[in-house]
């Protein structure tokens, strides 16, 4: 049986194992300067620019870049490939909006203070569970990717690979809080780069770009082909789902909020820049796979198939640190902002409003154990793809883009449309994804969300200072 694979079964685990045990003991050790929930939650907003890009890097560089786009490139080709480098232009035009949010919010904690600031409790809480339903998206999605990379490399079983990353994860958060996964993100944004040169370089000695263009010609002519109207509403759903991810996700308004002054829009910037020939040879990868034979049981599984295949066991080796890498650097930085959204915005706002500093502090660890729990829980059955799941939380996202947008510079946009944009523009989303498919839900969803918000400029103003006073 395990011939049949990259890695045997043994040294599958034991990569897990090594890997897990250096992450968790790294947390623990980081976490032993953590003196207060501010220090827990946002590494006491001292973030540098070294380590504000790789995490903004790191961290967007999930299951959607290692997995997710070379199961899209697979599908739809050429565009696949390019459209989702696309989502660079997420981190690119958030730079300027994190200078904004530091600017307006400098003792803020989550997008959800934000939003109740801004606009009000009802819009408040509709944006609350877009966030749950993104972000419950993301972290099962990465939970599973953790089970497919394992079983595609090792052949051991999917649910033993899902554990081991959501279980190693939750360890060195827990222990270290954000500090932690600022500091591992530093370590797993040079693994990435370093990783994916090596991979790229050694794939291109044995499949060469000319010799895969002449087999998809003859045999696969309509993955280059650049007017394939499928791929084209994919790049464009991509773009907005790309920019409704990072806009509303408290992910990043996280890294937005503990960031030094001036930090900010360079490490947005600078991170995106980084990150954007990533899904270009990650893409490359399953557009191989027809010339070398292989056909995965789960499109998911191309990228680390055709990997594994042709570089052999120290390449599957090699791929198996880079997505892992990439895996935990998302998986981490979901856990803590969530983490986060529960302790400030419902446990502190709704329940316990004179909650002092340690309590914050304890329910923020007991909201990371329990988030890791419910991912696991919900990653046991393996009901979806991971790019129909992620794109299903597309349609919920890509609503906030312009209520986020217009809340941080223009002071003529009042809750009620703010409400209404969001409600309506999830809602036409969904409709698309259930009767059209996945590439439009994000589009559509954009769509009638700008609408709604174009009209709302017209109505009354509203005071900056205001997101001050509400803050506290």
């Amino acid at each position: 049986m395990s011939s049949a694979y990259a890695l045997t079964p043994q040294l599958g685990l034991t990569l897990v194992v090594l890997f897990g045990a250096g992450w968790i003991a790294f947390g623990y050790w980081l976490g032993r300067s953590n003196r207060s929930h501010e220090d827990f939650a946002l590494a006491g907003r001292q973030v540098g620019l070294a380590l504000a890009a790789a995490t903004a890097m790191a961290t967007w560089v999930t299951s959607n870049t290692t997995l997710v786009a070379p199961q899209l490139t697979y599908q739809f080709g050429v565009w696949g490939m390019v459209g989702y480098s696309f989502a660079a232009l997420g981190l690119l035009l958030f730079a300027p909006l994190a200078k904004r949010i530091k600017q307006l919010m400098p003792g803020g904690y989550t997008a959800g203070d934000f939003v109740r600031s801004r606009y009000g409790k009802p819009a408040w809480y509709l944006f609350l569970v877009i966030s749950a339903v993104y972000a419950l998206a993301w972290l099962v999605s990465l939970g599973m990717a953790g089970g497919i990379l394992l079983q595609a490399l090792s052949g051991l079983d999917y649910h033993l690979g899902m554990t081991a990353i959501l279980v190693i994860c939750v360890g060195y958060t827990l222990f270290g809080g954000f500090k932690a996964v600022i500091a591992t993100d530093f370590v797993q944004a040079v693994i990435i780069i370093i990783g994916v040169v090596v991979v790229a370089g050694l794939l291109l000695t044995q499949v060469s770009v000319t010799s895969v263009h002449e087999q998809l010609t003859q045999q696969h002519p309509q993955l280059l082909d650049l007017l394939f109207p499928a791929a084209i509403m994919f790049l464009f759903n991509n773009i907005f789902f790309g920019l409704g991810e990072i806009f509303h996700s408290n992910v990043w308004w996280t890294r937005a909020l503990s960031f030094k002054s001036q930090v900010g829009a360079k490490a947005f910037l600078l991170g995106g820049l980084l990150w954007l020939p990533i899904p270009i040879v990650t893409g490359f990868i399953a557009l191989a796979a027809p010339q070398l034979g292989i056909f995965p049981p789960s499109a998911d599984m191309v990228g680390p198939m055709v990997a594994a295949a042709v570089l052999g066991k120290v390449g599957a080796v090699v791929v198996f640190v880079v997505v892992f890498s990439a895996l935990a650097s998302g998986l981490d930085s979901l856990l803590a902002a969530s983490a986060d959204l529960l302790t400030r915005d419902i446990y502190q706002q709704q329940l316990r409003p004179q909650a002092n500093d340690q309590q914050l502090l304890k329910v923020n660890r007991y909201s990371i154990v329990a988030l890791g729990i419910l991912t696991w829980l919900l990653c046991l059955p393996q009901l979806a793809t991971l790019g129909a799941l992620l794109n299903f939380a597309g349609a919920f996202v890509a609503s906030t883009i312009m209520p986020i947008i217009l809340g941080l510079y223009q002071p003529k946009l009042t809750g009620s449309y703010a409400t209404a944009a969001m409600l309506l523009g999830t809602c036409a989303g969904l409709v698309g994804y259930l009767l059209i498919g996945f590439y439009v839900a994000a589009l559509l969803s954009c769509l009638i969300s700008s609408s709604i918000c174009m009209i709302g400029v017209i109505r009354s103003r509203f005071d900056w200072q205001l997101l001050q006073q509400r803050q506290d």
